[in-house]
C-alpha cells in the first residue's frame, strides 16, 4: 500500500531507505497509526526526515499521494477527485451565514463525517448535507458552514475550518529557498563545535551523581557552560551591485551573531584589497589595516565572505582597479594574502547560482576561491558549513 508512497518520497528529493520503509511498516503492524490519518502523518514524518529542511518536500509528497483523505475510520471510504473539482463559489449575505447552524463540537463533526462518506455514492455540488463543493454543507470545498471540515479547497475563505487536511506548514524550510533569519540559524548550527571554558557556572549531574555515590555524602560538580568554540571571522560586501541584498545580507548578519560567541566582522566594497571597516558611516577615516587584522586573528579563525562578486575584472586583476581609492596590489593580490592565511574560508553569494556563469568578475573571484562559492540559500550555507569543518 505504501510503496507508492515511497518512491514518490524518493523521486521528490527525500533521502529515505528501505530499512526506514520497513520500520514504518513495523510501527503500522504495531498499530501505531491505524486508523487515524494524522496520526499516521506524524509518524511517517517521524520514520522518513532526518532533516528539518526536508520538511516542506515531505509535506508536498504527502499531500499529493494522500489528497482528498481527511479522516480513515474502522472502515475507509474514497472521495473520487473529480467530486471536488471546484465548480463554483457560493458567497451568502450575512443573514444567509446566520441562518446556517453549526454541527455542534469536533467529535460530533467527524462523527458525521464518517457516516456522509459511508453514506454518499456520488459527486454533490452545492446543498447543505453530503460532501461536495459550493454548498452548505461542513464538509468540502468553497462553501459556506460556521464550522466544518475543508477537503480539497486550495486555501481558506472564511477562516472557520476545524481541520485542515492539504495545510502546509514548513514551506520555508526548503533548502532551495532564500533565507529567513531562522532558516539561517539552522544552517550555520552545522558549524559547531562546542566547548567548556571560563568559570564553572553549570550544574554536572553526572559528575555529581558518580562522585555522590563514590564518597556517600553530596558532592555537587560544576563545569563552565558550553558554548560553539568556532571562531569566525564575516567581511560584508556592501553598496553598489549589493544594495538589492540588503535584508538578507541583514538576516545573516543578525543570525551569525546569536550564533557564534567568538565573531568578529568587516566591511568592504566588491573586493578585498589592503583596508576594511566596521562602520560605513565612518569608512573614509576609520578603517582597519587588512594586514594588521590577519596578525591580530590566528589562522584558526574560519573566514565567511559575503557578496556578489559583480564588478569590474579590473578591480580583481590590477593596481588601481579600485572604484574607491588607489590600490597598490590587485584585488587578487589581497584575496590570495587573506586565503594563505585563512586556509578554511568560503564565499557565499546572493545572486542564484544559474547566472553566476553571466559574471566574468565572478567566474574569476570562483577560481580564486578553488570553487568555495557557494549560493546564498538554505543548501548553500549548508554546503559551505561542511566546507569549514573539513
Amino acid at each position: 500500500m505504501f510503496t507508492g508512497f515511497f518512491f514518490e518520497m524518493k523521486d521528490g528529493g527525500i533521502p529515505v531507505s528501505i530499512k526506514e520503509y520497513l520500520l514504518l511498516l513495523e510501527a503500522m503492524e504495531a498499530g501505531c497509526a491505524r486508523y487515524n490519518v494524522d496520526d499516521f502523518y506524524y509518524l511517517a514524518r517521524a520514520t522518513f526526515v532526518k532533516d528539518e529542511k526536508h520538511l516542506d518536500k515531505f509535506d508536498r509528497v504527502f499531500g499529493k499521494v494522500f489528497e482528498g483523505i481527511e479522516f480513515i475510520g474502522d472502515e475507509t471510504a474514497e472521495i473520487p477527485e473529480e467530486w471536488l473539482r471546484k465548480m463554483a463559489e457560493l458567497y451568502l449575505s450575512e443573514e444567509e451565514m446566520e441562518k446556517i447552524s453549526s454541527l455542534g463540537s469536533w467529535d460530533e463533526i467527524m462523527e458525521t463525517l464518517k457516516k456522509r462518506l459511508e453514506e454518499q455514492e456520488k459527486r454533490h455540488q452545492g446543498g447543505n448535507k453530503w460532501i461536495g463543493t459550493a454548498g452548505k454543507s461542513p464538509f468540502g470545498a468553497y462553501g459556506y458552514n460556521p464550522e466544518g471540515v475543508r477537503i480539497g479547497q486550495e486555501k481558506g475563505r472564511h477562516g472557520r475550518a476545524l481541520k485542515v487536511w492539504d495545510k502546509r506548514e514548513f514551506k520555508n524550510l526548503d533548502d532551495s529557498v532564500e533565507l529567513g533569519t531562522r532558516n539561517i540559524k539552522i544552517a550555520l548550527r552545522k558549524l559547531r563545535q562546542f566547548a567548556r571554558e571560563g568559570e564553572a557556572s553549570e550544574l554536572d549531574l553526572d559528575d555529581t551523581i558518580k562522585q555522590t555515590a563514590h564518597k556517600g555524602y553530596l558532592d555537587i560538580k560544576m563545569v563552565p557552560e558550553r558554548h560553539n568554540a568556532v571562531k569566525l571571522l564575516l567581511f560584508l560586501d556592501i553598496g553598489g551591485s549589493m544594495d538589492p541584498h540588503i535584508k538578507i545580507c541583514e538576516e545573516l548578519f543578525s543570525a551569525a551573531k546569536s550564533e557564534f560567541k567568538h565573531l568578529e566582522f568587516f566591511y568592504f566594497h566588491n573586493c578585498m584589497y589592503e583596508r576594511v571597516w566596521k562602520d560605513n558611516y565612518r569608512r573614509g577615516n576609520d578603517t582597519y589595516s587588512t594586514i594588521d587584522l590577519m596578525h591580530t586573528f590566528p589562522h584558526d579563525y574560519k573566514v565567511v565572505i559575503v557578496g556578489d562578486a559583480s564588478m569590474s575584472p579590473y578591480e580583481i586583476t590590477y593596481p588601481g582597479g579600485s572604484v574607491e581609492h588607489w590600490n597598490e596590489e590587485s584585488g587578487e593580490t589581497w584575496m590570495r594574502k587573506l586565503l594563505d592565511v585563512y586556509g578554511k574560508a568560503v564565499w557565499l553569494n546572493p545572486i542564484p547560482e544559474e547566472h553566476w556563469t553571466y559574471g566574468q568578475s565572478i567566474q574569476m573571484m570562483k577560481t580564486i576561491m578553488e570553487n568555495r562559492m557557494y549560493p546564498l540559500t538554505i543548501g548553500g550555507i549548508d554546503n559551505a558549513m561542511k566546507e569549514l569543518r573539513r
